[in-house]
C-alpha cells in the first residue's frame, strides 16, 4: 500500500478543490475567487492538507503554492460541460509532469456507466501503474454517469462508486454523497482498506453545509474535499476553520 501522510494529516483528509474552472466554466467565480492566488490564501490560511487543481494553475502559481506549504494535488485529467453525450474525461498531464510541478498526489476521474468508461479505467491503469513507481498517491474520482445509472438509488451508486475504486486500487477515492448517514456509511464500508473523500457538492447555505459535512464524518470516511461552498462564501476562511474543527474533531 501506498503512504499517504503525505496530503493527510492525522489520519484525516482535508482538500481544497479549484478544478471547477476547467470543469463547469467560469460562471463559478466572482471577481474575487476568480483569482487563484485568492486561493491559494484560503487553502493556506483555511489549514488544508490537499490544494486540488489542473496543471495551468500548478505551472503558473508554482511559487505561491510552493510558499503556502499546501500539499499539491494534481488532477490529471478534465473535460469541459460543452460537450454532449457520454462523458470522457482524457489525461492533460502526465504523472511525471505532475511530480515536477510539485505535486504530493495526482487524482483522476473516471465516469462509470458512461460508455467510454473503459477507456477511462485503461488510462487510469497506467496512470496508477507509474505514480505508484514513484510513491506517488492516486485519488480516484468515481462518479457514475450515463443513461444506465439512471434508475438506481443514491445509496446504490455511492457503493458501487466506491467499490470500484477499491478494486482499482485508489488509493483514495473522492465520491459524491446523498447526505444519508447510513448511505455514507455503506459507502465506506464498500470501499474496504481504501479511503473515502466525499466531495462538497454544489453551493448551499452554510448550515447545509456544516450538517453535510457532521454526517461525512460520522459516517467514518477519511474526510472532504471542498469547493464552491468555501470560496463562494462570504467569510471562506472562517468556514474553512469550522468545517476543519469539524473533520479533525476539534
Amino acid at each position: 500500500m501506498i503512504n499517504i501522510k503525505s496530503v493527510s494529516k492525522g489520519g484525516k483528509a482535508f482538500y481544497l478543490a479549484y478544478d471547477q474552472g476547467f470543469e463547469h466554466g467560469p460562471q463559478e467565480f466572482d471577481e474575487t475567487n476568480v483569482d487563484p492566488l485568492e486561493i491559494i490564501n484560503i487553502a493556506k490560511r483555511g489549514g488544508y492538507n490537499g490544494l486540488i487543481v489542473h496543471k495551468g494553475i500548478a505551472d503558473k502559481y508554482h511559487k505561491e503554492i510552493k510558499a503556502s506549504k499546501v500539499p499539491l494535488i494534481l488532477k490529471l485529467n478534465g473535460k469541459t460541460n460543452l460537450t454532449g453525450g457520454e462523458p470522457l474525461s482524457r489525461a492533460i498531464c502526465s504523472v511525471s509532469e505532475a511530480i515536477s510541478l510539485g505535486a504530493k498526489a495526482v487524482g483522476y476521474t473516471v465516469y462509470v456507466g458512461s460508455k467510454h468508461e473503459s477507456i477511462m479505467l485503461k488510462e487510469f491503469e497506467d496512470i496508477l501503474r507509474e505514480a505508484h513507481k514513484e510513491k506517488v498517491p492516486v485519488i480516484a474520482w468515481v462518479y457514475p454517469r450515463g443513461k444506465v445509472v439512471n434508475d438506481k438509488s443514491p445509496r446504490e451508486l455511492m457503493a458501487y462508486a466506491a467499490r470500484i475504486g477499491l478494486e482499482i486500487d485508489a488509493d483514495l477515492i473522492k465520491i459524491k454523497g446523498d447526505g444519508v448517514i447510513s448511505d455514507l456509511s455503506w459507502a465506506v464500508q464498500a470501499a474496504g482498506r481504501a479511503k473515502v473523500v466525499f466531495a462538497g457538492g454544489e453551493k448551499t447555505t452554510e448550515k447545509e453545509f456544516i450538517s453535510n459535512t457532521k454526517k461525512v464524518v460520522a459516517s467514518g470516511a477519511f474526510g472532504v474535499a471542498v469547493g464552491r461552498n468555501i470560496w463562494k462564501s462570504n467569510d471562506p476562511v472562517s468556514l474553512s476553520k469550522k468545517i476543519r474543527g469539524i473533520v479533525f474533531g476539534k
